[in-house]
Formats: structure tokens, sequence, C-alpha cells
């Protein structure tokens, strides 16, 4: 190569690098901004878990402690005392409360207080049909037979998460109201649903039993 190429090579090879240090000094702020927010944004996302966690455990700390009371009395307080971190943390304590309130003979507050769950549209399906699967299986709460038998009825419909649940009380309901014989056909089928847990379906084979039946093999 002659010295005029070499000097060309030289002259051309700066002549790319003062373009280049020209478009950093004029874009470099763009990348440095960029790196910038995505170091931010990692760092707020695990800022942000971090409270969330911490939330999540003060808040099971002050339930643990709330429980701790001596008496219903002394636990409702407590547990009324705390402020849930979300919907779905104030549908378990208001879950926790109504127990309590139960607990307590307080059934027409336990139940009112699991109406309100229940019939809350913000809170997450399951636990609107747990609240409304509680409000329904006290008897001293208020509602009628016939009340309790159009809820349990509609949490048994097939695909619902309580379905076994619901057609145990449904059955328990029938020998309330003195229908053994629907009762009866209701828990032999309870018996061999194989969706029933192994606790369910031996107490639906004891009632058929005590009902004068014969449970059914299978």
């Amino acid at each position: 190569m002659s010295d005029t190429d070499s000097f060309i090579e030289e002259v051309t090879e700066e002549v790319r690098r003062d373009r280049l240090f020209a478009t950093m000094r004029k874009y470099g702020w763009i990348a440095i901004l960029a790196v910038v927010l995505i170091v931010g944004g990692a760092a707020w996302r695990e800022y942000s878990k971090a409270q969330t966690e911490a939330r999540a455990q003060a808040f099971g700390d002050s339930i643990l402690s709330a429980l701790e009371g001596e008496d219903e009395a002394a636990r409702i307080d407590a547990l009324n005392a705390i402020e849930a971190p979300s919907s779905d943390g104030n549908a378990i304590l208001q879950l926790l409360i109504a127990a309590e309130e139960g607990s307590a003979g307080r059934d027409g507050d336990s139940v009112a207080r699991l109406k309100a769950v229940s019939d809350n549209a913000e809170v997450p399906q399951i636990y609107r049909q747990i609240a409304s699967f509680k409000a329904l299986t006290r008897t001293d709460g208020g509602l009628s037979a016939d009340e309790r038998r159009a809820g349990l009825e509609a949490l048994a419909i097939p695909g619902q998460p309580l379905r076994v649940l619901a057609e145990e009380q449904l059955a328990l309901l029938d020998i309330e109201t003195g229908n053994a014989e629907a009762a009866l056909e209701r828990l032999i089928q309870l018996s061999q649903d194989s969706e029933a847990t192994a606790g369910l379906r031996r107490r639906a084979s004891q009632l058929i039993v005590a009902l004068g039946g014969e449970p059914q093999s299978g």
C-alpha cells in the first residue's frame, strides 16, 4: 500500500470516528435515558414487590395477633381494627369476623356480614360463594328454609366449586323439613359422587344408615 493510500485510509477512519462521536454527542442521551429507565423500572418493580409482600405479612401477623384474644368479643374488636391491604384481604377478614360473630351467638350480625361479602361485585367469586354458603348454613341467621334452599340450589349447580358441600346441606335441609325420602335420594347420589371427598362420602353413608337406607358401594 502506498503512502497516499495509507494516508487516505487514516483520514477516512478519522472521519468515521468524528461522525460516530458527533452522533453519540447528539443522540447519546437517548441511550443513557433508556438505560436509566430500564434500571429504574426494574428497581421500582422490586421495591413494589417488597412493599406488597411486607403489607401482606403485616396483615397476616395482625390477624394472628387478633385471633389470640381471650374471647369472641375481644377477637371481633381486634379484627375490626385491622385495615386490609386489598379487596381480597378484606373479604377474608370479613369472613373471619363473621365466624367469630357466629361463635359469639350473634348469628344475625354474622349473616348480615356474610351477605354483604356475597353481594359485593368487587370481591372475587370464590369468596362470594364461600360467604353465601356460610350464611345459608346458619339456621339461626334469620333466613327461612325456602330462602336457604334457593341459595343452596344456586351453589349446587354443576361446575360450581362448592357444589358437593351445597348438596350435603340440601340433604340436611330435607331432613330438617321432614322430607326424609328426598334426603335419602340426595345422599345416595352424593355417596357415589366422584367430586366428593372421602370424608363427605363417609358422612353421607352414615346419614343413609341413620335414615334406614342401605349405603351404596362403588
